[in-house]
């Protein structure tokens, strides 16, 4: 991809389809995919050059764990979610740091207010990617950082391309969901670098993380998905009974190159990408 996301035909259906499933999974979030992003927190955070006296914003901060170690970097940090009970996730996890509502396409801060703005995965959900990244501009000083990470490509970041794969496979991939931007747009190393140029920012940095998950089985892995997140879950859970056992038997054949020592490794390899707000 080379261009910023195609016109989606309901911005609002679509946002309203993450909004309500991220309220939905809040609590159980921390089992699921939690072990998975928060490898990601500590490069995202040196991407953004979040050091001791930095005034950061963690943005769709989730249960709350990249503005906590912002905090224990001596940095002053807020985070926003636009899922009340993510934020009271997130106010129940970190007692010590500030979490409220907001959404990141309309951040309720004035200009520069901020050092670094960090995105740990949240830009997959938002129904305007470009927008937020406008908004991370703005509400950064002059000399500060925005970094976000995503994941991968399918075909590399393994865990996501078995779970599509069986949906193909075993399922209807095309069951009618609200559309939203392509969800591996900035896996792209060109199309990151272009996106942050074109709202503003300067010296774009794009780097793999090599993550990996493991899991006990493919039923496992599975659940998490059906129970976890939003995008994946909602076309999971539009499957018939029938289909759905289809996709869970096609992922357990799937999985099976990924064995080691009675469990599954997943290589699940993110992208990292990083833009200066220029002085002047």
């Amino acid at each position: 991809m080379t261009a910023a996301d195609p016109p989606i035909p309901d911005r609002e259906a679509f946002k309203t389809l993450e909004h309500d499933g991220w309220v939905e999974v809040a609590n159980r979030y921390h089992d699921a995919f939690s072990p998975l992003t928060r490898q990601a927190i500590e490069p995202l955070l040196d991407a953004a050059g979040v050091v001791s006296g930095a005034h950061v914003l963690d943005v769709a901060c989730g249960p709350g764990y990249v503005a906590a170690a912002a905090v224990r970097r001596g940095a002053r940090a807020s985070g926003v979610d636009f899922s009340t009970t993510m934020v009271e996730e997130a106010r129940r996890r970190h007692p010590g740091v500030e979490f409220a509502e907001g959404d990141a396409e309309a951040l309720a801060f004035p200009d520069a207010l901020f050092d670094a703005v960090t995105i740990n995965f949240g830009i997959l959900h938002f129904a305007d990617p470009d927008r937020a990244l406008a908004e991370a501009r703005r509400v950064l000083r002059p000399g500060g950082r925005l970094a976000f990470t995503v994941w991968d490509l399918p075909e590399r970041a393994v865990t996501f391309g078995l779970v599509l794969a069986a949906i193909q496979d075993g399922g209807n991939p095309d069951v009618p969901l609200p559309a939203g931007p392509p969800f591996f747009r900035f896996a792209d190393p060109a199309e990151s670098s272009r996106s942050l140029e074109a709202a503003g920012f300067s010296a774009p940095r794009v780097r793999a993380l090599p993550l990996a998950w493991r899991q006990p089985s493919a039923d496992a892995l599975l659940e998490i998905f059906l129970e976890g997140g939003v995008r994946t879950r909602a076309l999971l859970r539009a499957q018939t009974p029938d289909a759905l056992e289809r996709i869970r038997a096609a992922l357990r054949v799937a999985v099976r190159a990924y064995e080691r020592d009675g469990a599954l490794e997943l290589p699940t390899p993110a992208v990292l990408s990083d833009g200066l707000r220029p002085a002047g």
